[in-house]
This record gives structure tokens, sequence and C-alpha cells, in this order.
């Protein structure tokens, strides 16, 4: 993976975990970048998410540090904002960095008072043990940090030609369960070394998060905990011109797609990603409505786990996505295998069907004919005992 330059990585255990693996990572630019960000829309939101938000307002979009802990979200908690503040403004000491300009983040138990002591503890060998790409593993080791219910780190990387030169764009996510976003249900940080003003940042995570983050599921979930960065330190030298963009902003968006479907790919006791595409619908909203409707079906996602080819489950659910259409003129495939035309059983030989259902991707198209343009993709999972037996002992 070719790291964007201008970029810091360290990670260490601090204690918080109740294993002994890396709980406690810093992402640090060379120079502080301009940053965009989206959070949560739970309506309970963990003391990091809140201090990002308003470290990112009050410094005007410039962020020299993201620090991030797992194991405990520092929420719901009688001490959460103090130790979300006195951990950034002891980080920012470190780093020579103004208190504003670090953002934290925090993943894990819902709840339990956070020992700042632990963080506070870990940060000076923490901070001198910051690594570049060229210098080590340091971005991987990250990566898996950040982890909690997750199998495997979850990373993506692109490189884009521009006129003036080369700019990178990696980035990093975690997430396996409270996967239901309208922005994006976990952690994920995207780093570019490109020039890039903060107005136009903003809307390439916007649009980037849209077609990305949310629209994915797991299990229906929204953290109050999900914060989604992305930051761009210019140490690369290049700035694209206006005309390049939309060149930019695209391959943003394929590493923001590509760190969500690891995350569904990855989702609790999931044993198949599940691919929803829905066209005909009267504009993109609508479409995407239906497709997370269906996307969120405990009863889609427990056929598929089966490998039941259920059609009836699919157009039950969008029915009841609040979008209006003609049940009648609904085509629906899966595996590219038609089993509803006009809303109807179309003819199919089930085992045949369900041989290709035993596969680990599951293809549905959801087509309403003659309706109108709109068009929507969404990504979730199949439902398993795998995720009861998780989360029946998660803080356990």
């Amino acid at each position: 993976m070719n790291l964007p330059v201008g970029y810091r990585y360290a990670a260490t255990y601090a204690g918080i975990r109740a294993v002994a693996k890396d709980d406690l990572a810093l992402i640090v630019s060379a120079v502080p970048a301009n940053a965009a960000a989206v959070f949560t829309q739970n309506r309970v939101q963990a003391a990091p998410v809140r201090l990002a938000r308003q470290n990112i307002k009050s410094s005007r979009g410039r962020a020299g540090a993201i620090l991030v802990n797992a194991g405990n979200a520092n929420c719901a908690t009688r001490t959460g904002d103090r130790v979300a503040q006195a951990t950034c403004r002891a980080a920012a000491k470190l780093l020579r960095l103004k208190p504003n300009e670090v953002l934290p983040a925090s993943t894990g138990v819902i709840g339990v008072e956070l020992d700042p002591k632990l963080i506070l503890g870990a940060l000076p060998s923490l901070a001198a043990g910051l690594t570049s790409d060229a210098e080590g593993d340091g971005f991987v080791r990250v990566s898996r940090a950040i982890m909690t219910t997750d199998k495997v780190p979850k990373t993506a990387s692109e490189e884009v030609k521009l006129r003036r030169g080369v700019m990178r764009i990696a980035g990093m996510t975690k997430g396996a369960g409270m996967i239901h976003p309208q922005m994006a249900t976990t952690l994920g940080f995207v780093l570019t070394d490109a020039n890039i003003p903060t107005a136009a940042l903003r809307g390439m995570l916007l649009a980037g998060n849209e077609a990305s983050y949310s629209r994915i599921s797991v299990d229906g979930d929204t953290s109050t905990n999900d914060t989604l960065i992305l930051l761009a330190n210019g140490a690369s030298g290049v700035r694209p011109d206006p005309k390049e963009m939309p060149l930019v902003a695209a391959a943003v968006t394929r590493v923001m797609q590509s760190l969500a479907i690891q995350i569904v790919r990855d989702g609790e006791g999931a044993e198949k990603l599940i691919i929803i595409e829905v066209r005909g619908a009267k504009n993109d909203a609508a479409a995407a409505a239906i497709a997370r409707s269906i996307a969120n079906s405990p009863l889609v996602k427990t056929a598929v786990a089966g490998s039941d080819p259920n059609w009836g489950r699919i157009i039950c659910a969008a029915g009841y996505a609040g979008v209006p259409f003609d049940p009648t003129k609904v085509d629906i495939e899966m595996h590219g295998i038609p089993v509803c035309k006009s809303g109807l059983a179309a003819p199919l030989s089930e085992a045949e069907l369900k041989k290709k259902l035993d596969q680990p991707d599951c293809p549905i198209a959801f087509t309403i004919r003659g309706s109108g343009k709109g068009k929507a993709t969404f990504w979730t999972c199949d439902f398993t005992k795998g995720y009861i037996d998780i989360n029946a002992s998660y803080r356990t």
C-alpha cells in the first residue's frame, strides 16, 4: 500500500481493553491538515463526537492529529466530556498543536467510565513511537488498534495522476456491528496528501459518504460514536486544478466504498455479502429508501443466510419503505435469475438458484418498470446465529 506522504502513525496497549492488545492510536499530520467530518445522527452522542464536532468548527476545518481509543466508547458516563478534553489537551501539548487541532474518536462499550489516566499515561510513549510509512507498519497497527468485534482490519488506497503530479489517498475503518447509517456507523479515517481547500474537501466527504457509508447496513443499529474524518495535508505539493476535482472526488468515493463494503463483508456473524440494486424509482432518494428497507429486513437477511429464494420478503420490505410504487410493475432478480415478474412469481429452477445462493455474494436486483430513473446500490449481509452469539456476550 502506497500511503500518502506527511502522516505518521502509532498504536499501543493502554489497558483500556480487557485483553492485552493495542487499544490507543494516533494519526498525525506533518502540518495541520484541512479537515472535514461527519458524525452520528443518534440523539445519544459520545463525548468524543461532541468534542470533535466542536473542534472542527472552532479550528475552521483544521486538524493536526486524530486520537482514537478502542475498548470504551466514552459515552453515557459522568466524566466523558472531561476525559475527552483532558486527553486532547495532553496530546496537543506533546504534538505542539492547539487543543482544537486534535480530533478524538472512541469505540467500545457504552456506559462504562473511561479512566483518563490510562490514556494520559500512555500518550508520551505513543507520541514517541510515531512512524511514517517508510519507517514501519504504523498505519497497519492503527487499523488493527481500532478494531472491536472486527475479524480483520479494513484498509484501502488509491493513487491519482494529476497534471501537477501524483496524489495518494488511503483510508482505514472499523465496524462489524451497530451498522445502520444515515451517515457513517463506524470509525473511518481517510487521508490524502493533496492540497484540497476545506470547502471542496467537505463536498467530497459528503458525496463520498452518501455513496458508501450511508449505503451499508448490518443490523439496523446506529451507534453513538460514528465518526468519519477526511484529511488533506498538501504534503505532496499537488493541488488539483478545478477541472481535476471530479477525478479526485471519484477516487475518494472509491476508497470509501471499498472500506464500507469491507465492513459489511465482515459483519458480525455474517457469511454472505448482499448487494441490492434498485432501479426505476421516481428519484435516487426513493430508490435508496427502498434499497435500505430491503437491506434492513431480518426476514430477507435470514432467507439469504438459508439460501432460500424467498422473493416475497423482498417485495414486502420494499412495500413498507414509504415510497409509492405499483407492485404490478416490479421485477426482481437474484443472482441474475428472475424470481418475480410484474409482481408475481416467475418460473425458475429453485435447485439451480439455491446453489447460487450458497455463494458468498448475493446480488439482488429490484426494478420498477416505467416509473422513473431513480437508482441506488446498497450493501448488507445475512443474519446468522453467529450475530446472536457475539452480541449476547459483548459486554461480559
